[in-house]
């Protein structure tokens, strides 16, 4: 019988989904890119369509989203659905990618002068619209390839985790997110991958 950590891996991260390879700067910069829009209150289809639209439209690196200007990024939101946000997350994403090249130059700078986890969450926190929720989207799945991204857990994490009975996290916090987001959220236990393991359930 397969234990719940090996049944958990089966659900696929939304990076790797994505196609995001994060073991390369560009891939990491999209995923932060992907994470923003992930981190508004709105269905994760949409926020994956619009991502593949930016993704489509060149729009993957601060130089080419500033070149784009505020009409066009509206466009690309608008275009995958992103419209209770478009506005706001344009002007945002406009602030967040000049501010990056004027203090930091790179994404890669951030992690690089992070004096510990918690002062690389507050100097991502420090951009105009990435709050406590879209810096965990980003930085949990880069445990293990940037040192100091360590976030703490996620409150969905937690609530999928307790429903398992399971005392570790951190490693298998991405899939934990999804299964509570796609199954416990939505009530599909009996479509669930981990449902003998759910004392919920049981």
């Amino acid at each position: 019988m397969k234990s719940v950590a090996s049944r958990l891996r089966q659900l696929k991260t939304y990076s790797y989904e994505l196609g995001l390879d994060l073991g390369n700067p560009d891939g990491r910069f999209e995923w932060f890119l992907a994470s923003i829009l992930f981190a508004k209150r709105i269905s994760t289809q949409i926020s994956r369509r619009t991502f593949v639209r930016f993704r489509e439209e060149g729009l993957t690196t601060p130089d080419a989203i500033l070149e784009a200007g505020w009409d066009k990024l509206v466009e690309v939101l608008d275009s995958g659905g992103y419209t209770r946000y478009d506005f706001s997350t344009a002007s945002a994403l406009l602030d967040i990618m000049g501010n990056l090249r004027e203090r930091y130059g790179s994404l890669e700078a951030i992690h690089a002068q992070a004096e510990s986890s918690r002062d690389l969450e507050t100097k991502l926190m420090e951009f105009r619209g990435v709050g406590p929720i879209g810096v965990n989207i980003f930085l949990r799945e880069l445990r293990g390839i940037w040192e100091k991204a360590n976030p703490n857990p996620s409150k969905l994490a937690i609530q999928a985790a307790n429903k398992l009975d399971m005392k570790r996290i951190d490693k298998l916090e991405s899939q934990l997110v999804r299964l509570y987001i796609e199954y416990c959220k939505k009530r599909l236990c009996s479509n669930c991958p981990v449902r003998s393991y759910c004392s919920v359930v049981k």
